[in-house]
């Protein structure tokens, strides 16, 4: 190991250089090389963060730490998914302990970073969302956690602390069946919209889902519906890449009054292959529709992230199981679905059957009214 000034590529004395030998995780001997150092200050602490996070040394600092388990858990997670804990971490966790080693964190620091992002406002000068703070809490808990799995921390410092915010909001909203008609009515004008929510409502995909969808996902003679992909903006720039979780790889039966639709929409395109994409528009662009048409419809404002719970509520009314509701919406777990525990009855149907069914009711007594008038 050795620090030294450095006349390498002309730095003439000015910066300088760290030299360090050490045995890898294998047990292979290695040499690091780090030039262009301000001070001997700088190169000196360089030298001891290197020999601190090689060795597992948890007295580290706890930025050093960060980019560590950051480069630990990289290849582990989806790119969009470490670009958001980049963010959490980088926004909200980073600044905070920059300056305290990793050992030296202990509940009351903890305590005083809870107080301090309590009392912080976004951008709207509002304070952050319940579930918003749970999850920012989580993240520093996660990098304790992997401290005390991996690098021999004794105790993570989050577990005596009392939890922020929410793990779920209190209200999960959905459209019924005929606030969704009426949206559905009023959007009509514009048919790239009309059949994106029709996609969402009848079949409770994630948005993320649906911007993805090519033709040769869909086929309509045997009514079904591949999800095997999704879109994610990172960064500005858009990727494609696997559904959000495993179970996110599924096959969906589609209603026929569904397959009818996609065959006009299919129609309306030019010379599409399977490989032609249905929508190409932003979500900016649905949120603006979702805002037109709901006030045009005289309905409340949901989310668009809300149209798969009225796809859940829909099947609910319709009797269907947790475990059918979970396999046909990619939930890794039926216990996701089970929020809706309290409105299940216990009856066995097939679900594109019944929400044909379903439209074609509604379909009746439109015309019942018509005749009427």
């Amino acid at each position: 190991m050795a620090v030294f000034k450095d006349n390498w590529n002309g730095y003439e004395g000015k910066k300088w250089r760290v030299q360090i030998r050490y045995v890898d995780w294998q047990g292979k001997k290695r040499e690091h090389n780090k030039r262009g150092l301000a001070t001997k200050k700088e190169a000196l602490e360089y030298e001891r963060e290197f020999l601190a996070k090689k060795s597992r040394d948890v007295n580290m600092a706890f930025g050093t730490f960060i980019d560590q388990y950051l480069e630990d858990l990289k290849p582990q997670i989806k790119l969009n998914t470490y670009h958001t804990k980049v963010h959490i971490i980088n926004t909200h966790i980073r600044p905070y302990f920059a300056d305290k080693s990793l050992s030296e964190i202990s509940s009351t620091d903890i305590l005083q970073w809870q107080n301090e992002l309590l009392s912080k406002r976004d951008k709207n000068d509002k304070e952050y969302a319940t579930t918003y703070l749970r999850t920012v809490e989580n993240q520093l808990s996660a990098i304790f956690n992997h401290a005390v799995r991996y690098y021999r921390l004794p105790e993570n410092p989050c577990i005596r602390n009392k939890k922020m915010g929410k793990s779920k909001a209190k209200e999960m909203l959905f459209w019924t069946k005929d606030e969704y008609m009426k949206f559905a009515e009023v959007i009509k004008s514009k048919p790239n919209s009309y059949y994106a929510f029709e996609i969402l409502y009848w079949t409770g995909i994630r948005l993320s889902e649906m911007l993805a969808l090519e033709c040769g996902d869909f086929d309509l003679e045997k009514r079904k519906l591949r999800i095997d992909k999704q879109i994610q903006k990172i960064d500005g720039v858009q990727y494609i890449t696997s559904p959000k979780t495993e179970k996110g790889n599924r096959t969906i039966e589609l209603p026929k009054f569904l397959c009818d639709e996609m065959e006009d929409y299919f129609g309306m395109m030019y010379k599409p292959d399977e490989h032609t994409r249905l929508f190409h528009f932003s979500k900016s662009f649905l949120h603006h529709e979702m805002d037109r048409g709901a006030k045009k419809a005289g309905v409340k404002r949901i989310r668009i992230h809300d149209l798969r719970h009225s796809a859940c509520a829909a099947l609910i009314e319709l009797g269907f199981s947790p475990v059918q509701i979970a396999e046909r919406l990619g939930h890794e777990s039926a216990t996701i679905t089970m929020r809706y525990a309290h409105l299940y009855p216990s009856v066995q149907v097939d679900m594109a059957e019944k929400l044909d069914a379903m439209f074609q009711e509604y379909e009746m007594e439109d015309d019942e009214e018509e005749d009427i008038d």
